[in-house]
């Protein structure tokens, strides 16, 4: 029989963090007791400021389709937001808003790939940009960062990967899965190579605001002139204001390039919902306290999980700067056995470790499958419980 299906859309894999957390909620719902570290989503409520622009909005009749790059109440919230937190000089036509940082990265791949152009991207990586590239068209370059750099890329690294086929580099920080933040002297190294290579920039900053340890978010794009026209800034109010749902995500890039990410989502999405947009403009200009609450409280989220794992025999961790991610090495553990069945890899070792009650996802589909990933997007007496739980599955392990 024929197969009359795409052949680009069938190659594509589900998401592992997606499959994980609904296997835990398959398990949840047959009564069993598990603890989810596998999504990344804030557990925190909306805050009420922003619930009550979104009921305004819905009462003020901003129902209808908005434009496409945006309304303009939002987008200029953008633009005093790049300009006074990021350093950077976005005119409202360099702007676009998305629906989600998801589909925002997905148009600006549609805009700047043609088939078989190459795409860097550094390993570990959040695990929907290769599916992302290959859906537009491009090929992957998977650069392997090393656990004694922090997983982080060089500029000699990124150098090294470039060739005449390289359209452009995928930076992510604070990073997805690994948890680490670029300095400034990093930067600069790889925005030199960048420029004179003449090659674009996709900065991935939607985890900006969870930076911790002293650490300081820096957009790649501040830097210079030259390396911010190379540049497409992607950023989202998901994370940081407990928004996820409300689907609103956002670049500042050039006017062309901007230009044509409106031109591809006026064939896809049409743009944002129209009511969260006036939510996402009053999440951005209000800077609520509320806001700063949610931050502290992963700070010290963070400060209990990395504690708690220190405790562990048999694994390691680069200790992350940001996000709400660690990356736990549990190779050592691999080739042992769990109630008669060989832990292999990190699939395994994740399916087994939901019989003693706790979800975490494979490092395999970041590229990283010596690890798991942990995230501490639950409150600090369940971290706990989990890391004594994955504990226990350790000494099991035989």
């Amino acid at each position: 029989m024929k197969n009359n299906y795409s052949i680009k859309a069938e190659s594509i894999k589900p998401s592992a963090t997606l499959v994980i957390s609904n296997m835990a909620n398959e398990l949840k719902e047959r009564g069993a007791d598990i603890i989810s570290l596998s999504i990344g989503e804030p557990d925190f409520s909306t805050p009420e400021y922003i619930i009550d622009r979104t009921k305004e909005a819905l009462s003020e009749g901003k129902t209808k389709y908005s434009p496409v790059s945006g309304v303009s109440d939002l987008k200029k919230a953008i633009a005093w937001k790049f300009l006074t937190e990021n350093n950077l000089k976005y005119d409202l036509n360099r702007i676009v808003v998305s629906s989600g940082a998801k589909s925002s990265l997905f148009h600006v791949f549609y805009a700047l790939l043609n088939d078989g152009d190459e795409v860097i991207i550094p390993s570990p990586y959040w695990l929907s940009y290769p599916e992302m590239v290959e859906l537009c068209g491009g090929k992957s370059v998977f650069v392997r960062t090393l656990p004694e750099n922090s997983y982080k890329i060089t500029a000699k690294q990124l150098s090294s990967a470039i060739t005449p086929k390289t359209k452009c580099f995928v930076l992510n920080s604070p990073n997805n899965p690994t948890g680490v933040v670029y300095s400034k002297e990093e930067l600069e190294a790889i925005a030199r190579v960048v420029v004179e290579n003449d090659i674009f920039v996709v900065s991935d900053e939607v985890y900006e605001k969870f930076v911790f340890n002293g650490k300081k978010h820096i957009s790649i794009a501040s830097l210079n002139d030259d390396i911010y026209k190379k540049t497409i800034t992607v950023n989202a109010v998901s994370k940081t204001y407990a928004m996820t749902g409300f689907r609103v995500g956002y670049i500042g890039a050039s006017e062309e390039i901007a230009k044509i990410v409106t031109n591809v989502q006026s064939h896809t999405t049409s743009g944002a919902t129209t009511f969260s947009q006036f939510a996402a403009a009053a999440a951005i200009k209000e800077n609520n306290s509320e806001d700063k609450k949610i931050i502290e409280e992963y700070s010290e989220r963070r400060t209990a999980l990395l504690c708690a794992l220190s405790a562990l025999d048999g694994v390691s961790f680069v200790e992350p700067d940001g996000a709400f991610y660690v990356m736990l090495n549990v190779s050592g553990y691999y080739g042992k056995k769990y109630d008669g069945r060989v832990i292999a890899d990190s699939v395994d070792f994740c399916k087994e470790l939901l019989n003693e009650g706790v979800a975490v996802v494979p490092g395999r589909p970041f590229g990283c499958d010596e690890a798991v990933r942990l995230a501490y997007t639950v409150e600090k007496s369940k971290i706990e419980s989990a890391v004594r739980r994955i504990g226990a599955f350790l000494k099991k392990l035989s």
